[in-house]
């Protein structure tokens, strides 16, 4: 192959390289994530009860912990609640109250 065959052949597979993928793409765009949230598989529910909530555990203690502290600058600002409720209460509900390897917070009936 010559030097000048090379510099010819170059731009052509790259071209096809395009063309191939790109008449691959509808192929991807056909999968469809039909998987419910709130209907955890075993192993999500594992790594949640393992990685999970020991983490929101240490989240909802930190943030009580920097809620007392930012609490005069909060009560100045007039946002008490609004940072209590994104430091202390969103952790703290996602640790207690959302079920084992759910997506949501909440409580959910059997």
């Amino acid at each position: 192959m010559t030097l000048q065959t090379m510099r010819t052949a170059a731009p052509a597979r790259a071209l096809a390289l395009a063309a191939a993928l790109l008449l691959c793409q509808p192929a991807w765009s056909e999968v469809v994530d039909t998987e419910d949230p709130n209907d955890p598989s075993a192993i999500a529910m594992g790594a949640d009860l393992v990685i999970g909530r020991p983490a929101l555990l240490v989240a909802t203690a930190l943030g009580t912990a920097v809620w007392i502290v930012a609490l005069p600058f909060t009560a100045l600002g007039g946002n008490v609640k609004k940072s209590g409720e994104k430091l202390v209460v969103w952790p703290a509900k996602n640790t207690f109250v959302r079920c084992l390897g759910c997506a949501t917070s909440g409580y959910q009936k059997d």
